[in-house]
């Protein structure tokens, strides 16, 4: 088995698709296995890492997986930009670097990818496409920007387009951040202050801490038989501010930017009349942070784009998720038809039943599944 270590694509002056240009733009990424066999692209997620973030669906000497098998595939993971491996806020430097880093769409992330791929690595296609949380919207990015490129694809515990609720949960993590004005000095507090704004990152995993797991997860103290940890401002202490505190404050806004703004019609082949983009591709009044689909040109735009997806998808909400339910998913469904086919988690781990593998019933059913939609289908 061919495991390389992470590498980096330099992508040079990347054109955003909102006119902006990333300077010396790169992606970071790991492969898995040798290119001579087919190609699974696995992105990143929100905060994920490559390695601590990915590799828990992958095959590897640590444990046995049935999809992603380096021996049978050749599994390319991206992070995206914001995750402090690809170009970040934290990791930039100059008038673009830092704070002022120009903001990322899941379209640019995936347009980068998409160069990795095809200029860097020497991969023309047909590719499959996983992913679970935001991994999942640029799954569906990547099966509507590239439709000839993609054989089957599997979104897990996430969505195709950001919902008006997914973007009000955001408007809080957000605001737990900023609203620690002493702390983030406008975003330069490395510079002023030489540390991370802690009180807004406690904050953040604080609002987190209400949506990442369950009702049922917390009722049953799921926190205390699966990690061990009992009471819940242990909770908050042991788990939740341990996450958001190792965290940088400008990457997870940039990160989450990306995620309110994700919507597969944002984009030249299927916006149209929509308010999503101009007709040259950029961002239209998407800049202003609005999410979803506001008036029935969005929802015209969203379907074709759905309908505009040639691959396979198997789509995977977690029944529990409260960032992405079911509900959202069988409309994107219904929009695909024939394409598209749903299978839902049955979980109490809420969100984390997709991700990332701490819960071992649900990393075997979304491994077994996957590996069965690619056999179904040829791949």
């Amino acid at each position: 088995m061919t495991i390389s270590p992470v590498q980096y694509y330099q992508l040079g002056d990347f054109e955003l698709q909102s006119g902006e240009i990333l300077p010396a733009a790169f992606i970071a990424y790991k492969t898995y296995g040798s290119p001579k066999n087919p190609c699974i692209v696995y992105p990143t997620w929100y905060s994920g890492t490559i390695v601590e973030g990915n590799e828990w669906l992958i095959s590897t000497p640590e444990h046995s997986r049935q999809a992603l098998n380096p021996e049978k595939y050749f599994i390319v993971v991206p992070a995206i930009f914001g995750n402090g491996e690809s170009t970040s806020p934290s990791n930039t430097t100059g008038p673009k670097g830092g704070v002022n880093m120009p903001k990322t769409t899941t379209y640019d992330n995936v347009k980068a990818q998409h160069q990795l791929l095809t200029e860097g690595l020497k991969i023309t296609g047909p590719v499959a496409v996983v992913g679970w949380s935001m991994g999942a919207g640029q799954a569906f990015q990547w099966a509507s920007q590239y439709p000839s490129m993609v054989k089957v694809a599997v979104p897990f515990c996430g969505s195709a387009r950001t919902s008006f609720h997914n973007w009000v949960f955001l408007e809080a993590v957000k605001a737990a951040i900023l609203t620690d004005t002493e702390g983030y000095c406008q975003g330069r507090y490395m510079e002023e202050r030489g540390k991370q704004p802690i009180a807004g990152l406690k904050a953040l995993g604080r609002v987190y801490a209400g949506w990442g797991f369950s009702q049922t997860f917390y009722r049953e103290k799921g926190f205390e038989k699966y990690f061990g940890i009992r009471g819940l401002e242990n909770v908050m202490t042991e788990f939740w501010e341990k996450w958001s505190l190792s965290k940088d404050a400008n990457n997870m806004l940039h990160m989450l930017w990306t995620w309110q703004h994700s919507d597969i019609s944002a984009q030249p082949l299927y916006a149209g009349k929509s308010r999503l983009s101009e007709s040259d591709g950029r961002l239209s009044c998407r800049g202003t942070g609005m999410p979803g689909a506001g008036n029935e040109e969005d929802e015209e735009a969203f379907a074709r784009a759905l309908k505009g997806i040639e691959a396979n998808v198997l789509i995977m909400p977690g029944r529990m998720d409260l960032y992405f339910p079911p509900e959202d998913s069988e409309i994107e469904k219904n929009y695909m038809g024939d394409k598209g086919e749903l299978k839902v988690i049955e979980s109490i781990w809420g969100h984390w039943a997709g991700g990332p593998g701490q819960s071992k019933e649900d990393a075997k059913f979304i491994d077994e599944s996957i590996h069965a939609f690619f056999i179904k289908h040829g791949f």
